[in-house]
C-alpha cells in the first residue's frame, strides 16, 4: 500500500514545487513591470517639467537680457552683450554639474526586483 500511495505523493509534492516556483516568477515578472511603469511615469514627469522650466526660462532670459542691452548706451551694447553670453555660460556649467549629480545620487533603476533576486538567490543556496 505505501508503494502506491508514495508515487502519488511524490507527484503532488513535484506540482506543488513547481506551483511555488512558478508563482515566484510570477511576482518577480510583476514587481519588475510595476518599476518599469514606475520609472516611465517619473522620467515622463521630469522631461515635462524640464521642457516647461527651459521654455519659460529662455523666454524670460530674451527679454530680460534685451531690456537691459537696449538700456546700456548705443556703444556700450555689444559689451553688454559679451557680459551675458559669460553669465549665461556659467550658468549652464553649473546646471549641468547640478544635473550630473542628481542623475548620479537618484536610486538605481529596479532596485526591488534586483534585491528580491538576491534574496531568492541566497534562499536557495542556504537551503542545499
Amino acid at each position: 500500500m505505501e508503494s502506491e500511495s508514495n508515487p502519488v505523493g511524490l507527484l503532488t509534492q513535484i506540482r506543488q514545487l513547481v506551483s511555488t516556483g512558478f508563482s515566484a516568477l510570477q511576482n518577480r515578472g510583476e514587481l519588475f513591470l510595476l518599476e518599469v511603469e514606475e520609472e516611465k511615469t517619473h522620467l515622463m514627469e521630469l522631461l515635462v517639467w524640464a521642457m516647461a522650466v527651459g521654455l519659460l526660462g529662455l523666454m524670460f532670459l530674451i527679454v530680460f537680457t534685451s531690456l537691459i542691452v537696449w538700456l546700456f548706451p548705443e556703444s556700450l551694447r555689444i559689451w553688454a552683450l559679451v557680459g551675458f553670453c559669460v553669465i549665461y555660460a556659467v550658468g549652464a556649467l553649473l546646471a549641468l554639474l547640478n544635473l550630473k549629480s542628481i542623475l548620479k545620487t537618484g536610486a538605481p533603476p529596479f532596485a526591488g526586483s534586483i534585491g528580491e533576486m538576491k534574496k531568492d538567490r541566497e534562499w536557495l543556496e542556504s537551503s542545499k
